[in-house]
């Protein structure tokens, strides 16, 4: 008893240790396949992809806590890159835990769609067992008869070697197949198999696949029939090469290795649409679930005059509207218990406990207006930061504010000129004492500036230096004069909320060294960050409780 239930974690950790990389390898095959796909196949950059939705949603429970299709078939995009051999080794990656060889036994008879799912969090929900998610992949096939041949004779092939036993299941007219392993009767890999219609069917358990057929023959259980999957894919109208359908709360227990979830009422679901755009690839999303405005349109229709300030060099831009009001939807949209209202909140308050601030009521609450938010690099590898807040009739005493607190926490608060303007600055002022000669020494007064703020047309200007202040004010290339962020706005929509824009190229080596675990990304995601140049982000409005955004990846040629 004791063996059979190690040998259930174990394969449960396995398992659990390939669908987080499968899923990424998925997402990476979309991305990087878009980058060449267009001038090898049918397809044109013009269409951008294709107006299909993932059949396999037919065989994914409703409730699923994640699904993602690539919607072309990951042949099409040999060639990319420097290196083809990267596509190969994430398409072997994808399948190897069935067991299975691409090239032999997937490839001849593969078809345009691959759809990956974690279909529940414990399908048996046993306690004794522990935890045990059930994973599922669904490949299209072009060929029936050749894919069953191919797997009858690759299953065959392991019974005569002795690997495990073979089993046939007759399930609501379906043929399963798997392997029962000696030691015990679970079937603990992506290994049970079954062809339907012209669908190959892989799961991690027998369970896991009658429930999939299950799934087809009952309507209301699956995700396609879904009103708020559908209602959430009628949003996306643009074509596609790839769609990812997520159950926030649903993956948050998945990640913590929950058997379920934590609270049922929260119910937040993202759609993804990856489309081909410009010199990249666009991730079309709608996040449905959240409380509050039912439908707003997108407050801008051209890039906030506050970008004139920021400097060409910054690594990371924020740039919209009305922060205030913007914060305010999100607090109030989103559950204490949602999964995206918690990590906001440990983002929030690890600023706060940085700067020593409460962000939302010291700064968003008087930004009404216009507003753009930079990270400089310097040279010895520190950020400097550039707040642009346009004036309103709260902005004056919220930046008086800000200078009360600065000198109740022991700064000098005083005027100091630079480039003609005047400015008011924050100090730490210290005596530094030097040794000169043998036994004397000298003292001097030292001026730490730890902030700097002025007023500049209609807009406050707020920056953590003297360096970051004179970047926006000087005679330098703004970011709106960045030939890489116009090509990137450019293919987003004209109306929206603004822009979260990330130049991955300059500020690669700094996240890497703040944030070590981004060199695991890196490396499960190579294809993509070793060609990408860029991240912008926007967000589009409510529509009957929608909320969409669009990414956009901008690759390197």
């Amino acid at each position: 008893m004791q063996t059979n239930r190690s040998l259930r974690l174990w394969e449960t950790m396995k398992l659990r240790s390939f669908f987080l990389p499968a899923f990424v390898v998925v997402l990476i095959i979309a991305v990087v396949g878009g980058y060449l796909l267009f001038g090898k196949s049918s397809l044109n950059r013009s269409s951008g992809g294709v107006m299909t939705e993932p059949s396999a949603a037919i065989f994914v429970p409703r409730q699923a806590p994640a699904m993602l299709s690539l919607l072309v078939n990951p042949d099409s995009l040999e060639g990319f890159g420097r290196s083809p051999l990267d596509l190969k080794s994430l398409k072997n990656s994808l399948f190897a835990q069935s067991g299975l060889d691409y090239n032999n036994n997937i490839k001849p008879w593969l078809g345009d769609e691959v759809t990956l799912a974690l279909t529940s969090l414990d399908y048996d929900r046993e306690p004794e067992n522990g935890v045990q998610p059930g994973y599922l992949l669904v490949v299209q096939t072009k060929d029936v008869e050749l894919a069953k041949e191919e797997l009858q004779l690759w299953y065959s092939k392991r019974a005569i070697a002795g690997n495990s036993d073979l089993v046939f299941e007759q399930y609501k007219g379906v043929n399963l197949i798997y392997q029962r392993p000696k030691e015990t009767d679970y079937a603990g890999t992506i290994g049970v198999s079954a062809v339907v219609g012209d669908f190959v069917i892989f799961a991690n358990h027998p369970k896991v696949l009658r429930d999939a057929i299950n799934n087809v023959q009952a309507a209301d259980l699956n995700l396609q029939n879904s009103p708020a999957y559908q209602d959430a894919l009628s949003t996306i109208t643009e074509p596609r090469i790839g769609v990812a359908y997520l159950n926030i709360p649903g993956v948050s227990a998945w990640i913590g290795n929950s058997p379920s979830l934590a609270n049922l009422e929260v119910r937040e679901m993202l759609t993804i649409a990856l489309t081909l755009k410009g010199k990249g690839l666009a991730a079309a999303t709608a996040l449905i679930g959240v409380a509050g405005i039912e439908n707003q349109s997108p407050s801008l229709s051209a890039p906030v005059r506050a970008l004139n300030y920021i400097p060409g060099q910054s690594i990371l831009t924020a740039a919209g509207s009305n922060l205030n009001q913007f914060w305010r939807q999100v607090e109030s949209g989103l559950k204490p218990e949602s999964p995206l209202q918690q990590v906001l909140n440990q983002a929030i308050s690890r600023v706060n406990q940085l700067y020593q601030i409460d962000l939302p009521e010291e700064i968003f609450s008087w930004v009404t207006r216009e507003y753009a938010f930079s990270l400089l690099p310097l040279r010895d590898g520190k950020l400097d930061w550039v707040f642009v807040a346009e004036k309103s009739g709260a902005s004056d005493a919220g930046v008086a504010h800000l200078d009360l607190l600065a000198k109740e926490r022991g700064l000098s608060v005083g005027g100091l000129p630079l480039l003609e303007q005047e400015m008011i600055a924050w100090t730490k002022l210290q005596t530094v004492r030097e040794q000169v000669g043998k036994k004397g020494s000298l003292v001097s007064l030292d001026a730490r500036i730890s902030g700097i703020h002025t007023q500049v047309e209609n807009y406050e200007i707020l920056s953590s230096s003297l360096e970051g202040m004179a970047a926006a004010l000087g005679e330098e290339v703004s970011l709106l004069a960045v030939p890489q962020f116009v090509e990137a706005i450019a293919v987003l929509p004209d109306a929206n909320d603004g822009y979260l824009y990330v130049d991955w190229l300059a500020s690669k080596p700094i996240f890497e060294a703040k944030f070590p675990l981004l060199r695991v990304v890196e490396l499960v995601g190579k294809p993509l960050f070793e060609n990408l140049r860029s991240v912008t982000i926007t967000s589009q409005g409510v529509s009957n409780n929608v909320r969409r955004a669009t990414i956009f990846f901008d690759l390197q040629a």
